[in-house]
């Protein structure tokens, strides 16, 4: 059965504001479908903001990044693959998945992707302490 790509993508990046919720962010989804970051984060008392890219995948693929590395933005980067089953998350960089990115050339036209061998990594498998806590100003 073919899963609907924009499900899968709502899984994962609903998964990710519930994981990022844990650590004390609150977190806002932004519009669907537009360039640009997926969530933005900011702690209790609105003095730190996170942007967040979040590529949810239904299994083990690669993925996509477009046709220019440069344009890739946020603070952080998570995918979430194997959404329906048992989410796993893969927190990097951004200039980690400038990095890993793979260039492919198809008839012409150059487009990149993150392998699975690249960002399938211990250092960043549920690397969520990456972001940190949102700190509490109450404790």
């Amino acid at each position: 059965m073919k899963r609907n790509p924009q499900v899968t993508g709502n899984v994962g990046l609903y998964y990710t504001c519930y994981r990022m919720s844990r650590m004390g962010w609150n977190v806002m989804p932004t519009a669907r479908n537009a360039r640009g970051i997926d969530i933005v984060a900011y702690d209790r008392n609105a003095s730190r903001f996170l942007g967040i890219q979040v590529k949810a995948l239904s299994k083990r693929d690669p993925v996509p990044l477009g046709g220019d590395p440069g344009k890739i933005m946020g603070d952080y980067w998570v995918i979430v693959r194997e959404v329906y089953a048992e989410p796993e998350a893969f927190i990097l960089l951004p200039e980690e998945v400038r990095a890993l990115a793979h260039r492919g050339e198809k008839d012409g036209r150059v487009s990149y992707w993150l392998q699975p061998a690249a960002y399938d990594r211990e250092e960043f498998r549920e690397a969520w302490g990456r972001m940190k806590s949102a700190p509490d100003p109450c404790v």
